[in-house]
């Protein structure tokens, strides 16, 4: 039985005694224990494929920064690089493909058995499920299909993701059949993490945003629902979070999917979450550049935000990770706010 169930309560609907809070990217970058342990690697990569070290930078945020959940340290480009697409982390423009998905060969060649090549990741949830000894849940995550895609069509990120976008209008079979490999991969991939230890899950669609709302139907939502249909089937009771960033018109069709958790950026009026996202609890919403304000501004602002949501089932969070220049103490006034409210 975990000791600090807020979390899972709260996605599950299930009564609680106050908001619970954690934060995306809170395993490492602003954390000078992290640091520490990031300068023992030459290269990120292979940072992510050391078990004992992502278990130890999981585990820093819940000890220091007091947040009721832990995620994974890993990274959304595992899975291309396990189904056959290399990439680089380059320190000056982040995740390089050199090789990119352009035909239905392309595509023919990537593997679905990609489980096998990512047990550094479930060695590191079995490792961090050790070290927690129950005290706070465990999240899981994946990046969601369509930006998986984006990054195997594009090579790099983009403000516009043009080229990828050009597939989706040229060659949409191409699309498809890349989409529904990655979700195989993603739906295996995710319960090999469940069933080392995870005790929910997060899918991460970053560039969602770039795709008008009857493309993220069709080649977004689409793959998405797969995922969580087929997550709910075999583990009934693990909650699934959506984050779709900048995807604010997807909130209804969100709602009506098999996720529990609809993440939330912090573009989108409250009010029009609420009115949008049916009964599904929510996650997020706070501008991660609040944090950079002076106390008295952090506190107000949090106070506003959990305002909003009283009443609902709600998981207080940023609208997107934390940057690296956080101060530290600034993220403990929001932390300790949302544990005090009310």
């Amino acid at each position: 039985m975990i000791q600090n169930n807020l979390l899972i309560a709260a996605a599950l609907q299930q009564p609680h005694s106050r908001t619970p809070v954690w934060l995306m990217r809170q395993a490492g970058r602003i954390l000078v224990e992290y640091k520490a342990v990031r300068s023992q690697f030459a290269n990120f990569k292979e940072f992510v494929k050391t078990p004992e070290a992502c278990a130890e930078v999981t585990l820093q945020p819940v000890d220091i920064l007091g947040v009721d959940a832990a995620i994974i340290f890993s990274d959304i480009l595992v899975v291309p690089e396990a189904m056959g697409c290399n990439y680089e982390m380059l320190e000056s423009r982040g995740p390089w493909f050199e090789h990119t998905i352009a035909t239905s060969q392309d595509v023919a060649l990537l593997s679905e058995e990609v489980v096998p090549q990512l047990n550094y990741v479930t060695d590191a949830i079995r490792l961090t499920k050790k070290a927690l000894q129950q005290r706070v849940p465990l999240i899981g995550f994946a990046g969601a299909p369509f930006t998986i895609a984006a990054y195997m069509t594009e090579g790099s990120g983009s403000k516009t993701f043009s080229k990828t976008k050009k597939i989706l209008y040229q060659q949409p079979a191409l699309a498809h059949q890349l989409l529904q490999k990655i979700t195989n991969s993603t739906i295996a991939y995710l319960q090999a993490q469940i069933n080392a230890g995870a005790d929910l899950v997060q899918l991460f669609d970053s560039w969602a945003a770039v795709l008008t709302i009857e493309q993220y139907e069709e080649f977004g939502l689409r793959y998405i629902t797969q995922i969580a249909t087929a997550l709910k089937s075999s583990h009934p009771h693990i909650p699934i979070t959506v984050f779709a960033k900048g995807a604010n018109y997807s909130l209804s069709q969100l709602a009506a999917s098999p996720c529990d958790v609809i993440g939330l950026d912090w573009t989108i009026d409250p009010k029009y979450a609420l009115q949008h996202s049916g009964t599904r609890t929510l996650q997020g919403n706070a501008d991660p550049c609040l944090l950079y304000a002076d106390k008295a501004t952090i506190v107000e602002a949090t106070k506003r935000m959990l305002a909003h949501f009283e009443g609902r089932n709600y998981i207080a969070n940023l609208g997107h990770g934390l940057y690296p220049d956080t101060p530290v103490s600034n993220v403990h006034y929001f932390i300790e706010t949302i544990k005090t409210f009310g």
